[in-house]
This record gives C-alpha cells, sequence and structure tokens, in this order.
C-alpha cells in the first residue's frame, strides 16, 4: 500500500508552512524577476519600456492559458491521488503535457502572423512598433518553456514537492536576471539587441527551467510516473482538464483583457500613462506573486483533502491561508502607501511620471487587501472542483466592474481613473464571499 501524502497528515499549519513558502518564495523571486527585466529595458529609452508594456498583454494571456492546463493538471491529479487512483494520476499527467504542447503550437503561429497587427492597434510610432513586434514575436514563438514548465511545476505542487517547483523558478529567474544585460546591451562580446534581447533573455532562460522541471519529475517525483511510449490522447481526461482549468485561464486571461483596455484609456492622456501602468503592473506583482503562489498551493491541499472527504482538514487551511494572505497584503499596502517615489525610481521614472505614478499607486494599494481574501477564496473553489464561481469573481474584479468604471472616470480625470480598481476590489470581495459560502454548504456540508 502506497504511504500517505502529507497533504492527508500533516498538521493544517504545518502543511500550509511547508508547502505554501517554497512557492512564494519563488514567485516571489519571478515577481524581482520581472521588476529588474523592465529596469534594464527602461535604461534603453521610455519607447523600449512602452513597447513592452503593450507587448505584455500578450505574455499575460500565453500564461493565462498555461495557468488554466496547469490548474486543471493539479486539481484533477491531486483528486486522484487523494482517491488512490494512481494509474489516473499517471494519465492526468501525459494528457497534460500534451495538451501544454497544443497550446504552444497555437501561439507560435498567432504571434508570427498577428504580432505587428497586435502592436500598431495601440500606436503609430515607428520606434515602438518595431521594437514591440520583435518582442512579440520572439515571446511566442519560443513559449515552449512557457507551457511546458507551468506543467512540470503543476506535477510537483499536485503531489506536494514544492521544494523542487522553487528550484525551478529560481533557476529560471535568476538565469534571466544574468541574461538580461548581456542580451540587452551586448556584454562580453555579444551583439546588443535591446528589447528583443530581453525577450530572448525570457525564453532561453524559460526552456532551460522546464527541461530541469521535467528532469526532476521524472528522477524524484515518485508519487506520478510520466510515461510517453504508446501515449494517445485521452479525450476524457483532456477534456476534465479544460472543464476545471478553463474558468482558472479566463480569469488569468482577463489580465491581458484588463491591460490592453486600459492601455487604450490611458493612451490619450499620454504615452507616459502606458509607460507608468506597465511599470506598476511589475511593482505590483512583487506583492501578489507570494500570494497567487499561496493560492497555487492551496488548490491540492483543498483538492486531496476533498477527494479524501476531510471537511475539518478544508476549513482549517482555508483559514490559516486566509491570515497568512492578509498578512501579506496588509504590510504591502503599508510598503506601497509610503515608499511610492523611490518604488518608481527603480524604473529611472522622469517627473511626469512621479506625477501620475504616486498618487496613482496610493490609491490603488488601497484595494490590496480586499484582493488577497478574493484570491484565496477563489483558490478554495477551485480545490473543491468549482472554477465557475472563481471566474465570475474575477469577471467583476478585472472587466465588469473596472473597466466600464475606469472609462466612467476616465472623463474627469487622469487620477480618478484609478480609483476604478478600489471599486472593483470591493465588487470582488462581496461576491467572493458570497460565492464561497454558497459552495461551502453545497459541497462540504455533505463531508464528515
Amino acid at each position: 500500500m502506497a504511504a500517505e501524502n502529507k497533504m492527508g497528515t500533516l498538521p493544517e499549519g504545518r502543511l500550509i508552512v511547508t508547502m505554501s513558502f517554497p512557492i512564494m518564495l519563488s514567485m516571489l523571486v519571478q515577481a524581482l524577476y520581472n521588476i529588474v527585466d523592465s529596469a534594464f529595458v527602461a535604461r534603453i529609452s521610455e519607447d523600449a519600456l512602452t513597447a513592452v508594456s503593450l507587448a505584455f498583454p500578450v505574455q499575460l494571456l500565453m500564461i493565462a492559458v498555461a495557468t488554466g492546463a496547469g490548474v486543471g493538471v493539479n486539481a484533477l491529479l491531486s483528486r486522484r491521488l487523494g482517491q488512490k487512483k494512481q494509474d489516473e494520476a499517471n494519465a492526468v499527467a501525459v494528457n497534460g503535457i500534451f495538451l501544454s504542447v497544443c497550446f504552444w503550437l497555437v501561439f507560435a503561429v498567432l504571434g508570427l502572423l498577428f504580432g505587428q497587427q497586435f502592436i500598431a492597434m495601440f500606436t503609430d510610432s515607428p520606434a515602438v512598433i518595431d521594437m514591440g513586434t520583435g518582442y512579440v514575436t520572439v515571446v511566442t514563438v519560443a513559449s515552449c518553456g512557457v507551457f511546458l514548465l507551468f506543467v512540470a511545476e503543476r506535477l510537483m505542487q499536485a503531489t506536494g514537492n514544492t521544494v523542487y517547483h522553487m528550484v525551478t523558478q529560481l533557476i529560471g529567474a535568476v538565469l534571466n536576471c544574468i541574461l538580461d544585460p548581456i542580451m540587452i546591451f551586448g556584454l562580453f562580446g555579444f551583439p546588443a539587441l535591446g528589447t528583443t534581447g530581453a525577450a530572448l533573455a525570457t525564453v532561453i532562460s524559460q526552456i532551460i527551467a522546464m527541461m530541469i522541471g521535467f528532469a526532476i519529475n521524472v528522477r524524484f517525483n515518485h508519487d506520478v510516473r510520466i510515461h510517453v511510449r504508446g501515449f494517445r490522447p485521452d479525450g476524457k481526461i483532456i477534456a476534465e482538464i479544460v472543464r476545471i482549468g478553463l474558468p482558472a485561464a479566463v480569469q488569468q486571461s482577463l489580465l491581458s483583457v484588463l491591460t490592453v483596455g486600459l492601455n487604450r484609456i490611458l493612451m490619450p492622456f499620454s504615452q507616459t500613462a502606458v509607460s507608468f501602468y506597465g511599470v506598476y503592473y511589475k511593482l505590483q506583482n512583487f506583492l501578489f506573486m507570494p500570494v497567487y503562489g499561496l493560492n497555487n498551493a492551496l488548490i491540492p491541499m483543498i483538492g486531496y483533502n476533498f477527494g479524501a472527504k476531510n471537511r475539518r482538514r478544508i476549513e482549517r487551511i482555508t483559514r490559516y491561508a486566509l491570515l497568512l494572505a492578509l498578512g501579506i497584503m496588509a504590510a504591502g499596502t503599508v510598503l506601497f502607501e509610503l515608499l511610492p517615489v523611490p518604488l518608481l525610481r527603480l524604473f529611472d521614472a522622469s517627473d511626469a511620471m512621479l506625477a501620475i505614478g504616486v498618487p496613482a499607486i496610493r490609491i490603488i494599494s488601497a484595494s490590496f487587501c480586499f484582493a488577497g481574501i478574493s484570491v484565496i477564496l477563489c483558490g478554495c473553489m477551485q480545490g473543491l472542483g468549482r472554477g465557475s464561481e472563481s471566474l465570475w469573481v474575477a469577471l467583476l474584479r478585472q472587466l465588469i466592474v473596472i473597466l466600464p468604471a475606469a472609462v466612467l472616470l476616465s472623463r474627469i480625470s487622469l487620477t480618478a481613473v484609478w480609483f476604478a480598481f478600489l471599486l472593483a476590489e470591493a465588487a470582488g470581495l462581496a461576491a467572493a464571499v458570497a460565492l464561497h459560502h454558497q459552495v461551502r454548504r453545497r459541497l462540504l456540508d455533505k463531508l464528515s
């Protein structure tokens, strides 16, 4: 008989720490890499920073699709392990890999055919279009690293091996920070490639991290076996992965839609406003990424214990996760409220960007604690297989409320636009609490 997984036996508080901390640390490093990456690009020119900011929604969309596949694999695999169905768990893993390869090929073709048209939607500056097109082309054509790295990491998460997840994230982030100045500015005999160099540094790091991730799964992850010999896609498993993961993918893709929409709203004010929003997003990721890491660890913990029909552990895990997320967000709120100028100076912010960014950061950061609670409650619902409810919360936070509010507030002033974030997060929090209560009554009240 296989040994009981720690997700079913370890004390809840210790389980949260041991599983979430490595993921939180690795995602914190990933967010730090994003800041470093943009800081290097900002030293090329503000046009370069604008180009990368305009290209960023494409990266967000790829991450959204990869996240959806990962959430589907994560939740389904952990549930099968909780049910002691080893062969089905192995089948989930290999079908998840196949699905990720398909997604990569789709984005590679779209990037080649439509990259330039996408950038040209927002600007008529030849320099920005040229740099943005080069960046989009590289990150889409070589996006195998994104998609396969996500599934490799979720195989580790679903089986409780979050330390290995941390290792792959750290390797990718550190390697990217090393390659960025080399490929952007042309050090050690390499040609200076500017924004294209930044894109190459990103994809090379992702591909190397992906290869290491799969090597770790094959060598050290004994809870799941990846068998590709004689593989045939299983339509039922793929459909189940998509069913569970689609709401998460749509939820994450809303960030891409939101960024596109805000870029369109901000561009009439100034190109500097667009550049600031790109900078702000990287800064807030430094705070949100640990909470997303906690959320990623939470999904398999909830899924495993739901499969094992252990209501008490699910409720205690949820409580600990909420307290930890609130602590992170409260600390982040204080940091953003007190230090907006030093944060923006990391990106060589001009006086014009400071004039826009300082009030914006202080307004938006008032919504951080609302967002932290919403993210955790959505993760709980995803772990219980109720991704559609979490999708409704995301729609309120990142589309239904924020964009119409931003359009209306833009008629008052640029500063007024930022209050749309606060309105959206308040609406999202109310929906998350109500929907989580419904799911809890529907699913958990039936368990012992």
